[in-house]
């Protein structure tokens, strides 16, 4: 056998062991007798393989195309996956500009995005300020990142001066900055620590601090001054933290999937997941420098 079809031979049978090695990965996956696993005290974890459906939610992605510059599509699809791993039915519903929230909504996410991207959106998003706020004294279920944050505030002005008007869910205002705040960030929530990913010119202010989300152990959060981090008013939260953030943080994402069952449903209990993966990059972001 010549040198270069020995070569192209070795290449084959590499590639055949990876093929078989993946599909064998996939079928350990969807087995459901080989992907349990045991928590520490040997106690079953619930496998993450899809159950017949008990439960129904509805999850919204507001301006997915227009806000959505650092991945946050994410934290719609680790919702639905967490949902749907335990048995509960996902509706997914994109809705951008001149669309229809729909009544049945459950959870509604939106991303973060340039500030064109905020100015495009700015008269759509204030022809739908009166049924989000409705919603949201409703304790429908909201995650706002960056710069959906500051628009769920009452205004943001740019770093050159314009105003780009909020809907004031949230009780803050937002300012262009000189400096941006890029880096890793954690703080410390009622339901534990968070980790996640700025970057943000934005400076924004809550009007009262004991409303932030959490509190900076590191990075600049809301503006790089009073240690605060996002904000939460009933079940809206709003947050800085790209990554997407409800990926490395698991406890966050069942928070918010808790609260949404909660409101239609009753004696809710989430069964736990085999969080392995996401705990141990929850645990690597920790160790990562500013």
């Amino acid at each position: 056998m010549k040198k270069g079809q020995r070569a192209k031979s070795k290449e084959q049978s590499l590639q055949s062991v990876i093929l078989n090695e993946s599909e064998e990965s996939s079928r350990k996956q969807r087995d459901p007798s080989t992907s349990l696993r045991f928590a520490q005290d040997d106690t079953p974890l619930t496998s993450n393989f899809q159950r017949p459906a008990t439960k129904s939610l509805t999850i919204v992605h507001l301006y997915p195309k227009e806000m959505n510059i650092y991945g946050d599509t994410g934290n719609r699809l680790v919702l639905q996956r967490r949902a749907e791993w335990r048995g509960i039915e996902v509706q997914v519903k994109l809705v951008g500009v001149g669309d229809t929230i729909p009544d049945e909504t459950d959870i509604i996410i939106g991303g973060g995005g340039q500030d064109a991207g905020q100015g495009k959106i700015q008269d759509d998003l204030q022809a739908k300020a009166a049924q989000l706020t409705k919603m949201a004294e409703d304790d429908v279920v909201m995650l706002m990142i960056c710069g959906m944050y500051q628009l769920f505030g009452r205004r943001f002005v740019t770093h050159e001066g314009q105003e780009i008007k909020g809907i004031g869910i949230l009780p803050l205002e937002t300012v262009g900055g000189d400096v941006r705040m890029i880096g890793n960030t954690t703080y410390d929530t009622p339901f534990g620590e968070v980790v996640g990913y700025e970057n943000h010119s934005g400076i924004s202010t809550l009007d009262d601090g004991s409303l932030a989300l959490g509190r900076v152990t590191k990075g600049d959060g809301n503006n790089g001054r009073d240690k605060t981090e996002g904000c939460r008013v009933r079940n809206v939260f709003g947050t800085y933290s790209h990554g997407p953030v409800l990926v490395k943080n698991p406890v966050f994402a069942d928070e918010l999937l808790h609260l949404a069952l909660s409101r239609r449903y009753d004696d809710v209990e989430l069964p736990a997941l085999d969080d392995h993966t996401e705990l141990a990059a929850h645990k690597t972001a920790l160790t990562r420098p500013r």
